[in-house]
């Protein structure tokens, strides 16, 4: 099977702008999350798809520099976006929707969500509809027909600018039957810890994380950190502030 990630990233962030080449260390978080993918033993490949803006620019160097495949597409329309980025790959199976801004994502989560669409012959599986992971941790994996379904059919600004709601929205796990899907659930809650950088305070904490325990060990490890020192930092932000904004625009 051909499983292609799709990591999204941009610079021009309202909130906390530039923060994918953000370094910690000397390391840009976008370079932390490309490492941390790596180990997955499922994905065939791994392509950056930022904008054809100016201003991602210095993406498109990163990622020269670093010998990182990437692809610039529309700026708001993320969805045709992936569709372009995969027009000249052949015998795509699934996707693997990923975000710069999740610097500690785990390739074991990842690998998780792969099997479980494939074992299971669905178009969808997600760990964050129903969220029991950290934000941060966020995997969506669907299958190539189920893209192609959805930029045929979503007219939605929200829809276009962030890819899969069209599908989720459309699948059982919303009662709906128009895809399959699967949440993938942890056995304990961790969602209301932050392990994405959306503002400055969650930069700050991720700094912290790395600068104690690197960037190597497992989400898990993190997230029992915060939570075990009653870390605050970040906790008073809303999860999803991005999608509900889009919401607005529909």
């Amino acid at each position: 099977m051909n499983v292609i990630a799709i990591t999204q990233a941009r610079m021009s962030s309202t909130r906390l702008p530039g923060k994918v080449l953000k370094t910690i260390n000397g390391k840009e978080l976008v370079k932390i999350h490309f490492e941390r993918v790596s180990k997955s033993k499922l994905i065939s490949k791994h392509i950056l798809a930022t904008s054809n803006k100016s201003t991602d620019d210095a993406l498109a160097i990163f990622a020269q520099r670093n010998g990182i495949e990437f692809f610039r597409g529309d700026e708001n329309d993320v969805l045709k976006r992936y569709i372009d980025c995969l027009a000249n790959l052949s015998d795509v199976d699934y996707i693997v929707r990923l975000t710069a801004d999740c610097p500690l994502i785990d390739a074991e989560v990842v690998d998780e969500c792969i099997k479980l669409i494939m074992d299971n012959k669905l178009d969808y599986v997600s760990n964050c509809i129903e969220p029991t992971f950290p934000d941060g941790i966020d995997v969506e994996v669907f299958t190539y027909n189920s893209l192609v379904r959805a930029h045929k059919a979503s007219t939605l600004n929200s829809d276009r600018e962030h890819v899969t709601p069209f599908i989720w929205r459309n699948s059982n796990i919303k009662g709906r039957s128009l895809f399959r899907a699967i949440t993938l659930k942890n056995n304990v809650d961790y969602s209301k810890v932050r392990l994405t950088v959306d503002e400055p305070q969650d930069f700050d904490l991720v700094k912290n994380l790395i600068d104690e325990f690197g960037t190597n060990k497992s989400w898990k490890l993190y997230a029992d950190h915060v939570l075990q020192n009653k870390i605050t930092l970040n906790s008073n932000f809303t999860r999803n502030e991005g999608y509900q904004k889009s919401l607005e625009k529909d």
